[in-house]
């Protein structure tokens, strides 16, 4: 723990050095307006505006104030840090679902989470961004969302069939995936390009395979084709919801595999060979013409009576590794994570509350590969069934 005297002098240099972004960043990280945060340290919410504007400098005596009111050390105000060149506005799922306040909050620890990101790269080159980011016409047709899905799936290497892990898929070209804290749990989940590394985060409440799986893919969708596009329309929420439709199940292949009937002992093969939710597959099979209104009513009404989880469970969520292998292979090669910490600049808790979003480990068997007759929907890492002990 640092001493007075180290406390003083950071809330000086602090003061000297002050960044008003910083100050935006933790205030929006705590959840907090700028009347609360200013009642908290007993200014006025005009002082903390000029703060943030940079019309003012705080004195070390008020840093020090704001470090203690937002649980950082004073030194996390100070400049020298690089802060994500945001060109769009973050797509978020439901702009009526969720605050302003809320969404702030989830945007700063978005940009905590990058700071942590790029200070990991100075030891590590991370996969290169390979996501495409595709011009789409003003107002797009389903058939250009359909196009752009396709052009997605050739761009990251899938020819045919289901795509096996779609997290690990994304991290494979460059796209770094993580959860959400709890305090966020009212954000269903949200993507944004910080600079030129797209980001995604999940909501940990939903731990079920299939709703993972899609909720990844249409994030995947705004950031391909919604770079300009005001976020939160029923519009663009529709497109990014018909891309990850064709992006997991793309019309040519599952059209002849999809019931022309209410089947449900057909529907759960076929949730169990593309890993995609009932609800999925009927409004797949509804949007493509396979269902009748009727059918797709008798479907969407059936499901909705057997409440959460559907059934045929398919397992907890995909899981991410990007930013976990790179952590540690840093620690492989004598770079500890406390050394990537006190480079980045950030708190400890902040710091270890990034890396516990990215991480999702946890003990499995080891038993080899059946080569002959593999599942129908392959597991995370090679298309089969694997237990690694740990």
């Amino acid at each position: 723990m640092p001493t007075m005297h180290q406390r003083q002098r950071e809330a000086e240099f602090a003061s000297r050095a002050f960044d008003p972004q910083a100050l935006t960043t933790a205030r929006q990280l705590r959840g907090l307006r700028k009347n609360e945060l200013a009642k908290r340290v007993g200014l006025t919410p005009a002082a903390v505006s000029q703060y943030e504007l940079a019309q003012s400098r705080p004195s070390a005596s008020v840093v020090a104030q704001l470090a203690m009111a937002l649980g950082v050390p004073a030194a996390f105000f100070a400049s020298g840090h690089p802060h994500p060149a945001m060109p769009s506005a973050a797509h978020f799922r439901s702009l009526r679902a969720t605050t302003q306040l809320q969404r702030d909050q989830a945007l700063a620890f978005g940009k905590i989470a990058w700071r942590l990101v790029t200070t990991v790269e100075k030891y590590v080159e991370l996969p290169v961004v390979a996501l495409p980011r595709l011009p789409m016409p003003a107002d797009p047709t389903r058939t250009d969302v359909a196009t752009a899905a396709r052009q997605t799936r050739a761009a990251l290497g899938v020819q045919s069939g289901p795509v096996p892990h779609v997290t690990r898929l994304l991290e494979a070209h460059g796209v770094v995936v993580m959860e959400l804290p709890p305090v966020s749990e009212r954000v269903d989940a949200f993507s944004h390009w910080y600079g030129s590394r797209p980001l995604i985060f999940r909501n940990p409440q939903k731990n079920d395979l299939p709703r993972s799986r899609f909720d990844v893919a249409h994030e995947a969708g705004h950031l391909v084709m919604h770079l300009d596009a005001e976020p939160g329309s029923r519009i663009v929420e529709n497109q990014a919801h018909d891309f990850a439709a064709e992006f997991l199940m793309p019309h040519a292949e599952i059209a002849d595999e999809l019931p022309r009937r209410l089947d449900w002992e057909k529907l759960y093969a076929l949730k169990r060979r593309w890993g995609a939710s009932l609800k999925a597959l009927a409004y797949r099979a509804h949007s493509i013409g396979v269902f009748r209104d009727t059918t797709y009513k008798r479907a969407m009404m059936t499901l909705s009576q057997h409440g959460d989880p559907e059934p045929c469970d398919l397992g907890p969520r995909e899981s991410p590794s990007l930013l976990e292998s790179a952590v540690r292979l840093c620690e492989e090669t004598g770079v500890a994570f406390d050394e990537i910490v006190a480079r980045s600049g950030l708190p400890a808790e902040l710091a270890d509350q990034v890396y516990a979003t990215a991480t999702m480990t946890r003990p499995r068997i080891n038993l080899k590969p059946i080569t002959e007759h593999s599942p129908d929907f392959p597991d995370e890492e090679h298309g089969f069934l694997q237990l690694v002990e740990g």
